[in-house]
């Protein structure tokens, strides 16, 4: 039975895209004494965005013609051509030297990027197709979609490991490549989930992993919830969901860089100077989408060609980074030369210098052991932390309950297959931090963006504005201090709830001692559900479920004791076990990272981050021993599923 297009919903996404698009333009379209300059550039806006609307409907739902396909060079990437000309149409008519620079922003977000994202829910609410799910409307899309590829045959682990150091190398290297043409006002709105967020501050990484772990977020929540019906288990179905994720983050990128570009990372003054304030903001957009597109890129090449997880790779390289220097840094806490106030800003030299260079009756005058202890900006207690933590996960992932099996033709072959205490990984962690990364800056978008603070209801100076109950940030601050973005932020360090609350006295904000211990409750308790849920979630996304894995042992011939050897009995047993276990180790882990971040640790890493690195470094090295069984031992890839 074919899907019927929904005409109600139809007409409600092009009525809201083009109402959009004269709202924007509503002073040039229809004030008094406007010059016809700007209303000519609002005309042409509204033409363009017909002609590329039109023109991504043809290329979404229409084959091009055989004629055209064989066409050298140029045949393949036709559709692509043709659009980019559309591009060079709009960047002429707005181009900084002759043309309406005013119509920069008009054209390159409200007809380009949300032209796109319209048509492509057009496309799939007009679909008619016999397929399960509508996203087999974008199908022509997600098939030119470029990507790595994979590989033909097995690839060596020597291969493997030297692609995995080189992506490690080039990632080091772009978080020192500087964003041209920001002005050093800039303000980083994922300051308190940097380390989680895997990039750097000011760079073309200052996006990081966030629009990858955004997109997979998007997508896994629909899966669960059932709103896009695939079948992940069908392999035609989980390559659409793949195609399609892939897609969400090609648009996730400008969607998280433009807020940012207008309020947050402000171009230089010489940059609006010589190109406009809509260029210079459309120079630093570019430089974050090429930063965050080369992400995705090596992400997919670690994935295909090198070991492990490219994103999990850039959290543990920038956990350890950090956790390193707020270790062993020489360097002096505010700069200049050592002073019993003005230690090393490392742990261990700081412990040192003031042991070294100070009496305890000096260490008592000028607080130093209260300093070492509590107050510095690598204090001991982050240090113990830090270590605790690293114990604490370490055993974690060396708990697992193990499956007898048995050869079903080979006498005396036995194997276990191990479950794991933390079956799901740290994908959940990460999953659950990036939501609230994102929650955090949409809300501070909404409280101090100069366009979106005037948004109805959400904005600061909207009508009706609730924004005081939603997020309240200081000026120049990236975090907040009220509100329910408060009360579902990151809990960091000791400091920031166990003294105030030891102290009886107010934190920085002005927060009792009732509010305090319940944002501890709050998060600690969206951490543990959150990370249930994405567990959940994240073992059907992966064939981890109980049946991939009774399809697994089949395969190789494997049985459990005392059981016939029948995939349907595997999958019934297997059900006693990892459903429960998914549920358990997805609230285990949530609520040790949630833990890890009452306690801080060193390098301002976060106990989420330390928690997720510790974990990434100790799968990576069972990965990397797997890797070489494998490569010893080349039956051993057709039980695990390699090729």
């Amino acid at each position: 039975m074919n899907r019927r297009p929904v005409s109600w919903a139809v007409t409600l996404i092009g009525l809201m895209y083009f109402g959009i698009l004269v709202y924007w333009q509503q002073d040039e379209l229809f004030g008094e004494g406007i010059e016809q300059v700007a209303r000519d550039r609002a005309i042409f806006g509204l033409a363009m965005a017909l002609v590329h609307m039109a023109y991504l409907l043809w290329c979404f739902t229409k084959d091009l013609p055989e004629g055209i396909k064989n066409i050298p060079i140029i045949g393949k990437g036709f559709k692509l051509l043709v659009w980019l000309g559309i591009v060079a149409i709009c960047t002429w008519y707005a181009r900084p030297n002759g043309g309406d620079v005013d119509a920069v922003g008009y054209l390159f977000v409200g007809v380009l990027l949300m032209g796109f994202g319209a048509t492509a829910s057009l496309v799939a609410l007009m679909y008619s197709g016999p397929e399960s799910s509508r996203l087999y409307a974008l199908r022509r899309f997600v098939d030119v979609y470029p990507t790595i590829a994979k590989p033909d045959g097995h690839v060596r682990f020597n291969s493997k490991l030297w692609t995995t150091t080189f992506v490690l190398i080039l990632y080091f290297g772009m978080t020192n490549v500087m964003i041209w043409g920001l002005s050093g006002t800039a303000l980083d709105v994922f300051s308190g989930f940097r380390a989680i967020m895997a990039g750097a501050s000011g760079t073309i990484m200052h996006l990081g992993i966030g629009p990858i772990v955004t997109g997979s977020i998007i997508m896994q929540l629909f899966a669960g919830a059932k709103i896009i019906r695939l079948d992940l288990q069908d392999s035609d179905d989980k390559a659409l969901y793949q195609g399609v994720q892939k897609l969400l983050v090609l648009i996730m990128i400008p969607v998280e860089s433009i807020p940012q570009t207008y309020g947050f990372l402000d171009p230089s003054g010489d940059l609006i100077a010589n190109y406009g304030l809509g260029w210079a903001n459309a120079v630093i957009v570019a430089q974050l989408f090429a930063g965050s597109y080369l992400v995705f890129l090596l992400d997919e090449l670690v994935s295909k060609w090198g070991i492990g997880s490219g994103i999990s790779l850039f959290i543990a390289a920038g956990v350890a980074q950090s956790t390193f220097v707020g270790t062993l840094s020489p360097l002096s806490t505010n700069g200049g030369a050592y002073t019993i106030q003005n230690p090393p800003a490392g742990t261990l030299p700081m412990i040192f210098y003031l042991f070294r260079s100070a009496t305890n009756s000096e260490l008592v005058a000028n607080n130093g052991f209260e300093m070492m202890l509590l107050s510095h900006v690598n204090p001991i207690i982050a240090l113990v932390s830090s270590v605790i933590v690293f114990l604490v996960v370490a055993y974690a992932e060396s708990s697992k309950l193990e499956l007898p099996l048995t050869h079903g033709k080979v006498r005396g072959q036995r194997g276990q297959y191990p479950i794991r205490l933390v079956y799901a990984s740290n994908i959940p962690v990460i999953l659950m931090a990036a939501l609230l990364a994102n929650i955090n800056m949409f809300t501070l978008l909404f409280w101090s963006h100069p366009t979106l603070s005037k948004f109805p209801i959400l904005g600061s100076n909207g009508w009706w504005s609730q924004s005081h109950l939603i997020g309240v940030f200081e000026p120049g601050q990236s975090s907040p201090s009220d509100g329910l973005a408060w009360y579902t932020s990151m809990v960091s360090g000791v400091g920031s709830w166990l003294l105030p609350i030891l102290n009886q006295t107010g934190d920085l904000y002005g927060h009792s001692i009732w509010q305090i211990l319940l944002h501890v409750v709050v998060y600690v308790t969206i951490m543990t559900l959150g990370s249930m849920v994405f567990a959940k979630f994240w073992i059907e996304t992966t064939n981890m479920g109980a049946k991939d894995v009774a399809k697994q042992i089949e395969r190789t011939g494997m049985q459990i004791p005392g059981f016939r050897k029948n995939p349907k009995v595997l999958e019934k047993i297997l059900d006693r076990y990892i459903p429960p276990v998914t549920s358990f180790s997805g609230a285990f882990v949530g609520l040790l990272a949630s833990g890890a971040d009452l306690l801080g640790t060193v390098g301002n890493a976060s106990g989420t981050g330390l928690l997720l690195a510790v974990g990434i470094i100790l799968r990576t090295y069972e990965q990397i021993q797997k890797e070489q069984a494998m490569e010893m031992h080349p039956m051993l890839r057709q039980f695990f599923g390699a090729e």
